[in-house]
């Protein structure tokens, strides 16, 4: 299937394969400073056309579809509203940073892959340089029901002091180590599914250690299902993380690598992240679930990226 690729200058990239667009990167938000502005991607679509993401959910509306959010870097937060304060809970702090566009390095969709590829700077609040990043992502047809993202990152520290990653959990709060690559689903998939290699659940999940987690949701009104698999890259630091899961009060996934571990990264130095995201249409099991992350995982170790970052070190 060919995947085709529409650039609003400035603002996003949208990929489509055929009729159906699978998702829109919105690189440079016009997002609120309290929401810790962030490129995102959403909406995101299966192969169906069914909608797997939600956008500024009230309850929390800095969550905006795929992001890639850090709650605790340092003292800055890129995740969004208020910061964890042990003994007083969550306060708004004059330390929502943001993660801006600089430069687009690679834009181009060949056949059934799409590739987008930029620079960006994380600034604090107070306008400090915190970190500089390379992001790739790429887009591709795994076949008539499902495709995947593999989303890669390299963060250089240029703040000129080590910057210590962290979550709520390392910050005290138990059982609450979000924070990575935050995936939020659409209201209609609260009470659904969670799965990871282990077995199947739903907030019991959250905190265990695994190569890969999926989310089972049926959409409203077509009743229909769809699956959601993300998978952790073997070099990522922290490997296998801890996930960040909710289906009880919301539908999210987050490989969470500073769950209940802060990794410190020294001035200069380089962190690396890969990810692979299934997106299919239906509800494929646990026997057909394991088979989506396998092809996840097939994917995700032949996908060179557009915009290859060099120097990094875990």
């Amino acid at each position: 299937m060919t995947l085709l690729l529409h650039h609003a200058l400035g603002r996003s990239v949208t990929v489509r394969a055929g009729e159906v667009p699978l998702f829109t990167y919105v690189y440079a938000p016009s997002t609120d400073r309290i929401e810790s502005p962030k490129p995102y991607l959403h909406p995101i679509h299966t192969l169906a056309g069914d909608l797997v993401s939600l956008f500024r959910p009230h309850d929390h509306v800095w969550h905006k579809g795929i992001a890639w959010s850090l709650p605790h870097v340092g003292e800055h937060n890129f995740w969004g509203g208020p910061t964890y304060v042990h003994g007083q809970f969550y306060v708004q702090l004059d330390n929502n940073g943001s993660a801006v566009h600089r430069e687009m390095t690679a834009l181009s969709a060949d056949g059934g892959r799409a590739d987008a590829a930029h620079r960006l700077d994380w600034i604090s609040q107070a306008g400090q340089k915190v970190i500089e990043e390379q992001r790739a992502l790429t887009a591709t047809v795994l076949d008539d029901v499902s495709w995947a993202l593999i989303f890669d990152t390299a963060m250089t520290n240029v703040s000129g002091d080590t910057l210590d990653f962290g979550s709520p959990t390392t910050k005290g709060r138990e059982n609450a180590g979000y924070g990575g690559l935050f995936w939020r689903g659409p209201r209609s998939f609260t009470g659904g599914v969670a799965q990871s290699p282990h077995g199947v659940g739903s907030d019991d999940l959250r905190g265990t250690r695994a190569d890969w987690f999926a989310y089972r949701g049926r959409h409203d009104e077509s009743g229909r299902s769809s699956t959601i698999v993300m998978i952790d890259d073997a070099d990522n630091p922290q490997h296998p993380p801890q996930w960040f899961t909710r289906s009880e009060e919301f539908a999210c996934l987050c490989p969470a690598p500073f769950f209940s571990e802060e990794l410190s990264l020294e001035h200069g130095r380089t962190l690396r992240f890969r990810y692979a995201v299934v997106v299919a249409t239906g509800d494929h099991g646990v026997g057909g679930t394991i088979s989506l992350a396998e092809q996840g995982r097939s994917v995700l170790a032949a996908t060179v990226p557009a915009s290859p970052s060099g120097g990094v070190v875990a």
